[in-house]
């Protein structure tokens, strides 16, 4: 969808301190949460007392964080990955992006941090510049991508034993849902106490959550959010979860996002509307010049998301779980087929206006990092437009009948982005090859765990 893109002068450092230090004073703000979004796209960071905070613009972190799998665990290469030396960051706040945290008790702010070397650039493991080098490639072509997250969660019983599967939780009615309830807006006020909750900070934090519907699992939600800059789209979503969960937790549930959290009902993605907008005429390069035509940009960059999401698939499916979702016979892509409103397609076209032509890709879940799942779309886009790539014909029909064209396992997808030289060159090499060490730590991890099916089927049985 177009919007035009802002082309005002950046304040300097000294404008942005000065406006940061004000709003701080303004609101009488006693602690500051300083975020940095990490590999697996939770924050880490710290807590500042605000006084502090505004006498020492910055502050800084070990780059370790960017090496550290989910679990807490380091990969055998991690000196290789960082520095010999284990050396620290800098950080330097997004005045941008400081909101209140509203649930805190005393007046809190959070601000989320960029990261930088010892000498001013940007350091290349930080998923926030990740994306902001995809998006100066972009800036490079005179073109801004537009996009539009929708992310999809589950609320679920607390759950203290890991052991035990996830269940939904009970409604103001007092039972758990059991039917599949797609679109209802009943079922969606069984839940009204979390989710006015979620509003309130939502509205406290200005972010720009749009609609909200009941998607078709137990006690499954998803929220769509704004068109707007990718970059500030990713932080939405980063803020948002932290703030999903935070409500739910109010109410004495959980909030997840974890792709495939209950083997009987559907996983949960996190789809990504994109459009690329003409910074100096503000208009949407997607559409051709004739009515219900495409321009030969929509169509490379289609190409582009065709060829390459195979082997950035890394980013749309990052954990071991995330592959559950992707299966036969689900609501969701198994390969990179387009097709006009066509949800069967990984690449789902949209009807609407030539100024709204868009692309939703439809294979990331909710459990992947916004930050890194938009890069890595946007790169398989923009390389389709350098490359020119054709696209295959649309799918006229149900796509889940041509197979699987997509990785199966973590490990799979780990090596199809170790064999792409053009993603890890827009990406970043060192970057790419951080991630992909993380991934296999956390896939070796969990290879050597005995699952329940296991202790069932081959415990008397082999």
């Amino acid at each position: 969808m177009s919007t035009r893109p802002s082309r005002r002068k950046p304040p300097s450092t000294a404008q942005q301190e000065s406006s940061l230090r004000r709003w701080l004073k303004e609101r009488r703000i006693t602690e500051v949460e300083c975020l940095v979004p990490d590999i697996t796209g939770n924050a880490r960071g710290k807590i500042i007392p605000a006084d502090k905070f505004s006498h020492d613009y910055g502050t800084r972190l070990p780059e370790g964080i960017f090496a550290t799998t989910v679990t807490g665990d380091y990969p055998d290469d991690y000196y290789e990955l960082t520095s010999p030396s284990d050396s620290d960051m800098l950080l330097r706040p997004d005045p941008d992006t400081v909101r209140m945290v509203p649930w805190a008790t005393d007046p809190t702010a959070q601000v989320i941090h960029d990261c930088q070397t010892k000498d001013g650039q940007p350091h290349e493991l930080a998923p926030r510049n990740v994306l902001r080098r995809v998006l100066a490639a972009y800036d490079e072509l005179g073109l801004q991508p537009v996009v539009a997250p929708e992310l999809e969660f589950f609320l679920v019983q607390k759950n203290t034993d890991p052991d035990f599967p996830l269940l939904p939780p009970a409604g103001r009615n007092g039972r758990p849902e059991t039917a599949r309830q797609s679109y209802s807006i009943d079922a969606v006020n069984e839940f009204d106490p979390i989710l006015d909750l979620m509003y309130d900070y939502c509205d406290a934090m200005e972010l720009d959550v749009d609609t909200l519907i009941h998607e078709s699992g137990a006690a499954q939600l998803e929220v769509n959010f704004t068109h707007s800059d990718a970059l500030s789209r990713a932080d939405q979503v980063f803020l948002f979860k932290r703030t999903m969960r935070e409500a739910a937790l109010r109410h004495g549930v959980y909030a997840t996002f974890l792709a495939k959290p209950m083997e009987n009902e559907p996983g949960s993605a996190m789809h990504i509307h994109q459009s690329l907008v003409d910074v100096k005429r503000g208009q949407n390069v997607f559409a051709g010049r004739k009515a219900g035509e495409h321009s030969p940009t929509f169509m490379h960059y289609l190409g582009g998301l065709q060829k390459y999401v195979p082997m950035a698939m890394a980013f749309f499916a990052p954990n071991v779980n995330s592959y559950r979702r992707l299966a036969l016979g689900q609501v969701a892509p198994i390969n990179v087929h387009w097709g006009y409103d066509n949800r069967t397609c990984g690449l789902r076209v949209p009807l609407d206006t030539p100024e709204n032509t868009r692309v939703e890709s439809r294979f990331a879940g909710s459990d992947a990092n916004p930050y890194l799942a938009m890069a890595g779309t946007l790169a398989c886009g923009l390389l389709g437009i350098r490359d020119r790539l054709q696209p295959m014909p649309a799918m006229d029909h149900s796509a889940q009948d041509a197979g699987f064209a997509l990785p199966r396992s973590l490990n799979q997808a780990l090596d199809g982005l170790e064999g792409c030289a053009e993603l890890q060159a827009l990406l970043g090499p060192r970057f790419v090859r951080a991630y992909i060490s993380v991934k296999r730590k956390e896939y070796e991890t969990f290879f050597r765990v005995i699952s329940s099916w296991e202790r069932e089927f081959l415990l008397l049985n082999v």
